[in-house]
């Protein structure tokens, strides 16, 4: 039997956005190093510098924080009411401690909620093997745009 720790969670608002960009900014320059150059985690970290687009992401999906004992967001997640999960990080220093098993049960929850029976999702190279791990196929390999330069991510799927 997996044992999942239970972390604190709570649904996010925009006060929580300033904490939510260090939190991806961090995690997308150091966890996703490993497998994407410097110049692509430079210009993917630069997505989250606009508030504005936060905003519009806040408005379009439900995100969800999962806490640590003090209350400081560890990793968050986001899914909207069509069952895409838009976003999937967890802080550099939570790495592999059962925040992001966490949240994707969550969030898959919330798509049972809506009534959805596949939840689909765009990945990293980096959270690729999380993702099939956890039941998610790959449907394709594609290249997105981060905000200049096009970066390698699969989109996947997974039946619930």
């Amino acid at each position: 039997m997996n044992f999942m720790p239970a972390y604190n969670i709570r649904p996010m608002t925009v006060q929580d956005i300033p904490e939510c960009q260090a939190l991806f900014r961090s995690t997308v320059l150091t966890v996703n190093s490993k497998d994407y150059t410097k110049e692509e985690v430079s210009d993917w970290a630069s997505c989250g510098d606009s508030i504005e687009h936060w905003e519009e992401l806040f408005s379009m999906h439900n995100y969800i924080a999962a806490l640590d004992r003090e209350g400081h967001i560890i990793g968050f997640s986001s899914m909207n009411t069509d069952g895409y999960l838009h976003s999937m990080f967890v802080h550099k220093d939570w790495q592999r401690k059962g925040v992001a098993t966490f949240l994707l049960s969550e969030v898959e929850k919330m798509a049972r909620g809506y009534g959805m029976r596949k939840v689909s999702v765009e990945v990293s190279i980096t959270a690729l093997p999380f993702f099939e791990k956890c039941g998610y196929k790959v449907l394709k390999e594609q290249k997105a745009k981060a905000n200049r330069l096009w970066l390698t991510n699969y989109v996947m799927e997974k039946t619930l």
